[in-house]
């Protein structure tokens, strides 16, 4: 089995902003992540990452979110989605 993607949206928002996410289905975790899921969630402009939860082998579950790492506890795609989309939110409204 080979990586399947079960999540493709993009979006640019009125301002310009670009809004992405990808999420594929592995035929096993990633180490040091328990699930099997990759991910890319991204939220930026002006060729600047202003948002963004991703994993990657080695590194695990993170967030980036104004140019500060930090750790992300995953416990679903819909739980992801959902925080990605509240953290994209918030910071729009700032």
């Amino acid at each position: 089995m080979q990586a399947e993607l079960i999540v493709d949206f993009k979006d640019i928002t009125p301002e310009g902003d670009i809004i992405q996410m990808r999420v594929w289905r592995l035929p096993q975790s990633m180490p040091p992540s328990e699930h099997n899921f990759e991910y890319s969630l991204y939220f930026g402009g002006n060729g600047q990452r202003i948002i963004a939860f991703d994993n990657e082998r080695g590194k695990g579950d993170h967030c980036h979110i104004d140019g500060v790492e930090r750790p992300y506890r995953f416990g679903s795609i819909e739980q992801l989605i959902e925080d990605f989309i509240v953290a994209v939110d918030k910071r729009r409204k700032t």
